[in-house]
This record gives structure tokens, C-alpha cells and sequence, in this order.
């Protein structure tokens, strides 16, 4: 099996789905971004969403939650042998865009994209990945888009 092979260039692999709770969404708000949208559903019907809505930051939080939870899966089933590369960490994203609100009780699907790697001069033996995440809803309306790189040991 190639390297390409390997990470999956080009494949979308779904991570998963989830539903976004009214209470799940007010307890992240509550925690870390407690803007009215998020945190209370009487004051959210008087703005510009006019309905409760899941924090961007609580939507990509699932999104890696979800890209764990299918290497992991991964591993189980045996995709994953000896000579599978080692994923270290990231040194960031670029071009974050939430394109459309997650509403409470919508189910949302994630995916990724490994997309191209290269080799890291500085580094012997590890390459940077390139992936799109993206994530929609029931109607398959995108909802959130990123491009993520990552470390990856040959």
C-alpha cells in the first residue's frame, strides 16, 4: 500500500454524525462562548438567528471529536497495521468559514479530506498533511468548511 494510499488522498471519509441538543448547546455556551444565540433560547428568538444555535467553536469541537473516534475505529478494524504513519500534532488551520447556523436538534455529518502532504525539511521523516474538513446538514447544506494540516511520521 502506498503513503498516498495510506492517508486516503483524495477519499471523503465520514466521521460521523451527531444532534445537536438545546442543553448540550447552552452548557458549552455556558462554558465558553455565552452569547445569547447560544446560551438562551428566549433571548436567541430575538436575534438575527431567531432560534437557538450551536456555538462555530462547539461545531468544530465535534468535528475533531468525530476525526478521532474514526481513526479510532480505524485501529479496531485493523486498517491501521505497523507501518501506519504516526499522526502528531497541528500547527493550525486556515480559512475557517461557518457558512450556515447549527440549530438545536439538527444532526449534522462530518467529513474529512486529505488532500496533498510534503516532506518537512526541518524535520526528517515527518511530512505536513493537508485535509478539508467539512460538515452539513439533513438537507446536506454545508454548515462549516476549514483547512486543517497536520504532522504526520512516515
Amino acid at each position: 500500500m502506498t503513503f498516498d494510499e495510506r492517508l486516503r488522498i483524495g477519499e471523503a471519509v465520514t466521521l460521523g454524525t451527531h444532534t445537536f441538543t438545546a442543553e448540550e448547546i447552552k452548557a458549552f455556551a455556558k462554558k465558553f462562548d455565552p452569547q445569547p444565540f447560544h446560551s438562551d433560547e428566549d433571548a436567541a428568538r430575538g436575534t438575527v438567528f431567531g432560534s437557538l444555535c450551536a456555538s462555530g467553536w462547539h461545531t468544530c469541537a465535534n468535528w475533531m471529536k468525530y476525526n478521532l473516534l474514526q481513526q479510532e475505529e480505524e485501529r479496531r478494524n485493523g486498517l491501521w497495521t505497523a507501518d501506519w504513519p504516526v499522526f502528531g500534532p497541528s500547527p493550525g488551520f486556515e480559512n475557517l468559514k461557518w457558512l450556515r447556523p447549527v440549530y438545536a436538534g439538527e444532526t449534522i455529518t462530518f467529513t474529512r479530506k486529505a488532500v496533498s502532504h510534503r516532506s518537512l525539511a526541518s524535520r526528517p521523516g515527518w511530512r505536513l498533511l493537508t485535509l478539508e474538513g467539512e460538515a452539513y446538514n439533513e438537507d446536506g447544506t454545508k454548515v462549516l468548511s476549514f483547512e486543517n494540516v497536520v504532522l504526520v511520521q512516515e
